[in-house]
């Protein structure tokens, strides 16, 4: 007995506006199918004592200390702006009052 029906694949297909041709219902029921038996299969392992975790490989986020520091070149960049008004660049309105 197959866990997914053709017409299961045509509700997920029109919940998710997919727009499957009718000759490819049958490919996507038998993927969807191997796919459900993986997954009965994955659950049958034992994770016992196993840590969750969120990915295979621990990434780690190398970041250094925040701190103010004056830059050499803030006239100069300062002057490049379009429009200057004092310390800022001057930019147009964008928001109504």
């Amino acid at each position: 007995m197959s866990k997914i029906s053709a017409d299961d694949v045509r509700k997920v297909a029109k919940l998710a506006r997919l727009d499957l041709p009718e000759e490819k219902i049958a490919t996507y029921t038998g993927q969807l199918e191997r796919i459900l038996d993986y997954v009965a299969h994955l659950e049958q392992v034992d994770t016992e004592g196993v840590p969750a975790t969120t990915r295979a490989v621990e990434v780690v986020n190398v970041t250094r200390p925040d701190r103010v520091e004056p830059t050499p070149v803030r006239e100069e960049l300062l002057n490049q702006a379009p429009q200057r008004e004092g310390d800022f660049f001057r930019v147009p309105k964008i928001l109504a009052d």
